[in-house]
């Protein structure tokens, strides 16, 4: 019996675009935004007002009407597949809220936030380890941080531009994973303040507190954004300045718990081996019991 099983595996990159290609993906999450908080007007007007539900097909039918409209013809100018899928993930937030699994959709913010734009294999070329997306001449500038599994064809691809102004790319693959082997060994995690994480052996991860260490530098750079005129290119330097620096101390704490949970040796690891029985342990309970096992927000 084998022991891999086949899944769909996202591998994110580093990207930096041309100055053309920034131009085309600005006006393409700008019109992203447009539709996603059109749609979303659209359907909570019908629910609210009617008591009517409006699904995916009606919001792709309006999406129609808009971009013959003359206000927002230049939705046309952009690629209709990232646009769709909008709607589509607009369709998943309405359904995982009528599941009680989510709060309401929320009006995307161009200020606030990650803007992104999803491409599915309509939409992008790939071809000898170069992508280029719909709308472009040239392919993207990736740093290609670690290779993609062999013979791996990309199914889906999502640009997203961070409150930092680093651009990225996640290239969706199907591949195949090893099961790890199932093993009787328990071992409790239990989270605090003094420490990251103590174990039921006794031993205890030090918290690194990457929040204290950048302290000083952001709030000098929240006092200096305090001070800029609203609306003002100086503000907006300043608020990129603070986004930087809260980018910096999330990438700390990411890399932290993906060295901790992710990888390496039971025997040397306990911390690890608890982290991935417990997920482990919750994808069982969901495949035996259904998605009701899950707590639902309240």
């Amino acid at each position: 019996m084998s022991s891999e099983v086949v899944v769909k595996r996202a591998f994110r990159y580093r990207l930096y675009p041309s100055a053309a290609q920034e131009v085309e993906l600005l006006r393409t999450f700008g019109c992203v935004r447009l539709v996603y908080n059109r749609a979303l007007e659209a359907r909570t007007q019908a629910w609210y007002g009617e008591h009517r539900r409006v699904n995916y097909l009606q919001t792709s039918a309006l999406l129609t009407e808009w971009k013959r409209s003359e206000g927002l013809g230049f939705l046309n100018e952009v690629s209709s597949v990232p646009l769709q899928q909008s709607l589509r993930h607009l369709q998943s937030a309405f359904t995982a809220y009528w599941e009680k699994r989510s709060r309401y959709p929320r009006f995307k913010s161009r200020k606030r936030g990650k803007a992104s734009a999803e491409y599915t294999r309509s939409a992008f070329r790939w071809r000898d380890g170069r992508l280029t997306l719909a709308k472009m001449v040239e392919p993207l500038e990736i740093v290609w941080s670690r290779p993609l599994p062999e013979g791996a064809e990309p199914s889906t691809v999502t640009v997203s531009r961070d409150p930092a102004g680093r651009w990225h790319v996640s290239i969706l693959v199907e591949t195949t994973v090893d099961q790890a082997p199932r093993t009787d060994r328990v071992v409790g995690v239990d989270a605090g303040i003094t420490s990251l994480l103590t174990l039921s052996t006794g031993e205890k991860i030090t918290n690194p507190r990457h929040e204290r260490r950048d302290r000083e530098r952001l709030a000098r750079a929240q006092r200096t954004l305090a001070r800029k005129q609203k609306g003002s290119a100086n503000r907006a330097k300043a608020r990129l300045r603070v986004a930087r620096v809260h980018a910096r101390i999330a990438d700390r704490r990411r890399d932290l718990l993906w060295s901790w949970s992710t990888g390496g040796c039971p025997a040397r690891r306990p911390a690890r081996t608890a982290a991935t029985c417990s997920t482990l342990a919750a994808g069982q309970a969901v495949t035996a019991c259904g998605a009701g096992v899950r707590p639902t927000r309240r």
